[in-house]
């Protein structure tokens, strides 16, 4: 049983889902009733300064020259919302952000439709969403960093796979509406403090810790944090990765060689063989859209897809050498066509979610 479920108030809370402008043409008009919703924050550490802190002499804010003697600091937390539907399945799924995105990659799509948070939610699942920590409504970090405010959408039009430079695939799953475009890149935010995966991860470890057994759905660059998660917690009884990126985790002496593209460079990590087997204990499946070459491209947004696909079945292949459950999944290649770097709020987002909810069923982790 999920430990945070126990003392719940069981005092039924109806929201009528007239989030964003197209979801009740969705789902005709019916009424999601979530039986208990809240947030904490988890994981982070303190900070405490030397010496002693005066109310009076220190009291007043000034943030040109304010004082932190004999004061404390809480960051590197994460924080988490989550809702219990009526009559849950046992399993909650926790969704976990990408690279410069938080919890709203799962909410209302950028289009008004239900994301993923609310299908899962009408399917009955108890439903966590992370923001990571550093980013987000979890920005309070422990170390000091620059934010910088530079134009940079197209670079992001191009990774994300909606198109090149301001011109949108043909038949991409993406509204091409303008102020769905102002939306999406509305979504983005930036690190509020140095990326560190052991931050993250051991946040994530931590929730897992405080809410039991469930399923990590990560996307992009949390993909290779939740391998890391997994090898850290075993209450992390399944992955659902979408199109991960980096990070990906094999044993230490059998780490692929690097794989150059135009751009940059995709470099594979090494963990203990003892570590890494924590990964074959549970069912995994990673899933990519479409626009991915097979062949080098003159676009380093195309291109960095094409390695981390590559690179995601050397990984597939390792784990499961050592008798693991890994499953690559390009979605063009069963039937759904032109989705991006987030097939999970594309237009087609119902259709992707059938495709999760069919992996569940068939690892009966949706009891």
């Amino acid at each position: 049983m999920i430990r945070i479920f126990n003392n719940i108030l069981f005092a039924s809370i109806v929201i009528l889902l007239a989030i964003g402008c197209t979801s009740s043409r969705i789902y005709n008009n019916k009424t999601l009733v979530i039986q208990d919703q809240g947030s904490f924050s988890v994981g982070g550490s303190v900070i405490e300064k030397d010496g002693v802190f005066d109310p009076i002499k220190h009291g007043a804010f000034n943030p040109s020259n304010q004082s932190s003697e004999g004061q404390s600091l809480h960051g590197d937390h994460a924080y988490v919302f989550y809702q219990i539907p009526k009559q849950s399945k046992k399993l909650p799924l926790v969704f976990w952000h990408g690279y410069g995105q938080s919890s709203m990659t799962w909410e209302t799509t950028a289009d008004g439709r239900e994301g993923f948070q609310n299908i899962f939610l009408r399917r009955r699942f108890p439903v966590f969403l992370i923001d990571q920590p550093r980013r987000g409504k979890a920005s309070r970090g422990t170390v000091a960093s620059t934010i910088n405010a530079s134009p940079d959408e197209q670079l992001w039009f191009g990774i994300f796979r909606m198109g090149i430079g301001k011109d949108f695939y043909p038949g991409v799953q993406f509204s091409k509406e303008p102020e769905a475009l102002n939306q999406f890149f509305r979504h983005m935010v930036p690190n509020t403090a140095p990326y560190d995966i052991e931050v993250n991860t051991n946040a994530v470890a931590s929730l897992f810790d405080k809410i039991g057994d469930g399923v990590l759905v990560t996307h992009s660059h949390s993909g290779g944090q939740g391998w890391v998660s997994a090898i850290k917690n075993p209450h992390i009884k399944a992955i659902v990765a979408y199109e991960p990126g980096s990070g990906f985790v094999f044993p230490e002496g059998q780490v692929p060689d690097s794989i150059k593209y135009v751009g940059g460079v995709l470099r594979a990590v090494g963990v203990p063989m003892d570590k890494f087997l924590n990964l074959t204990k549970i069912p995994i499946i990673i899933y990519y859209g479409d626009y991915i070459p097979d062949s080098p491209s003159i676009y380093p947004g195309e291109e960095q897809w094409r390695a981390a696909v590559t690179m995601a079945k050397r990984w597939r292949d390792k784990v499961n050498q050592y008798g693991g459950d890994v499953t690559l999944v390009r979605l063009n290649e069963v039937g759904l066509k032109g989705n991006t770097h987030f097939p999970m709020s594309d237009l087609n987002n119902i259709d992707v979610a059938n495709l999760m909810s069919e992996f569940l069923k068939k690892k009966k982790l949706d009891n």
